[in-house]
């Protein structure tokens, strides 16, 4: 006879799923299922331990361009396995600590398997468990895709989710893909002391952000480490003396590089797909299970009672700080049935932690001409050089830029761009302008700027823009 069990809530997924259960739901019985390592993403494999990777990387990196300022600094040695295990000390601890709390607890049970779904509300684990629930979420991310091309399989092949915990830093390491997971590790390697080479299809890295930043970041790429671009990936071979060799097409011509470790990052695919999801819900061709703004799941464009999701799983955007906003949704609605929220996915701000580091919320410049000609308005652009502020002088920067986009009739902000040392953090203000409704004018003159600080680059630019 098979083993039946029901519970109040599942939760599918230990990333931003498991954050979703508080003291409000201390009351109903609750099921965590989760067959990787607890804790997500994020915390193993994702935002933290690479941001852990790029500090020092950085470090060098300042250290290096510290030299037009008449400083001479030496990169002596990477201590890797003591940056490694720095890192993982702390997060498999964490990992490990959050799954003994969740077992901990008398009203939830957390199954260390994966599973299927067997209709809007059940499902069945690994190891031929059925349950059942009153509510069910779907949080089970996203995983790495590899291109299918021969050699993929060499074990010195590695994605994200292996690559930091090998035992020593590579010399030679090939980087393929331009997206932001490529941009981050092709400055970690270059930092610590790697010979990187990126390969990108393209002509260009990070072709979804704004046209001026992806140009700028392709650029300095170059200056770093070897970038090759428009380059295809045909197959990576052994060699007899461990490396491997990768095979690129240029312009109908056959390219070879001779590497010590590959570093594919060229996509992430949703879980939708190891859950069965099509089969119940609305799932579309990116494999993303289809959500209304209550972060409810769509089967025929109608909302699934009880049925929610969250995440990578869901959600085009792919990053920690919209799946805990959308967890937060969901945790409201599963207690409020009667008072529903919505996420609100109008300013989603991101960052790329490469050198320089780069920042972005809102429209690009294309977009919001796009936009501007469809609904009739005229918008107003600033390219604000971090060289030409104070503390920019200080620090003697050439390739920083913080690039501002608004609606010249209201001095709507509508995007905001930025590429140079602390772009991550000088990008906030603006996040909160945008999200508060507060326009450039307000925000250049309705508050003090510190002088000489670097945020000057952000009052400059808002002050720059052509307003009616």
């Amino acid at each position: 006879m098979t083993d039946s069990r029901h519970y109040d809530l599942i939760i599918i997924g230990s990333g931003s799923g498991n954050s979703l259960p508080n003291e409000d739901f201390d009351g109903k019985k609750i099921a965590i299922i989760d067959g990787g390592r607890f804790g997500g993403t994020c915390l193993n494999v994702g935002c933290i331990p690479t941001k852990m990777y790029v500090y020092p990387a950085s470090t060098v990196a300042r250290a290096k361009d510290a030299a037009r300022l008449g400083v001479e600094l030496e990169h002596k040695h990477t201590a890797w396995r003591q940056i490694r295990d720095r890192i993982f000390g702390r997060i498999d601890a964490i990992s490990e600590g959050g799954l003994a709390w969740r077992k901990s607890l008398e009203n939830v049970d957390v199954y260390e398997e994966y599973a299927k779904l067997t209709g809007p509300r059940s499902v069945v684990t690994a190891s031929g468990l059925e349950l059942t629930a009153d509510q069910l979420v779907l949080a089970t991310g996203s995983r790495v895709t590899l291109p299918q091309v021969p050699g993929i399989d060499l074990p010195q092949v590695h994605t994200s989710d292996t690559v930091m915990r090998i035992d020593e830093l590579p010399e030679r390491v090939v980087v393929i893909g331009g997206g932001f997971i490529a941009a981050e590790f092709a400055h970690v390697f270059s930092g610590l002391g790697a010979q990187v080479t990126q390969a990108v299809r393209s002509d260009r890295l990070l072709r979804s952000h704004d046209d001026t930043i992806a140009e700028i970041f392709t650029r300095e790429a170059a200056r770093q480490w070897d970038l090759r671009t428009n380059h295809a990936l045909k197959a990576i071979e052994p060699a007899d003396n461990g490396s491997v060799t990768v095979i690129f097409e240029d312009a109908g011509e056959q390219v070879t590089v001779t590497a010590d470790l590959v570093l594919v990052a060229t996509g992430r695919t949703p879980n939708s797909d190891t859950l069965d999801a099509a089969t119940y819900f609305d799932v579309d061709e990116r494999g993303l299970v289809q959500v209304d703004e209550y972060q409810r799941v769509l089967s025929g464009g109608q909302p699934v009672k009880d049925v929610w999701a969250l995440g990578d799983v869901s959600s085009p955007y792919q990053l920690k700080h919209v799946a805990n906003a959308e967890m937060r949704t969901v945790q409201w609605n599963i207690m409020h049935p009667d008072q529903l929220r919505a996420t609100d996915h109008r300013y989603v701000p991101a960052a790329v932690f490469t050198h320089p580091p780069i920042a972005a919320v809102g429209l690009t410049e294309r977009q919001a001409r796009e936009q501007a000609e469809a609904e009739g308005f005229e918008i107003t652009i600033k390219e604000q050089k971090f060289g030409d502020v104070a503390y920019g002088w200080a620090m003697g920067d050439s390739e920083g830029v913080c690039k501002l986009i608004a609606r010249k009739d209201t001095g709507e902000l509508l995007g905001a761009h930025l590429i140079g040392e602390e772009s991550p953090n000088l990008i906030q203000p603006l996040i909160q302008a945008m999200s508060f409704g507060l326009s450039a004018r307000d925000m250049a003159r309705g508050q003090y700027w510190i002088h000489p600080a670097l945020t000057e680059v952000v009052e400059n630019a808002l002050l720059g823009l052509e307003l009616d």
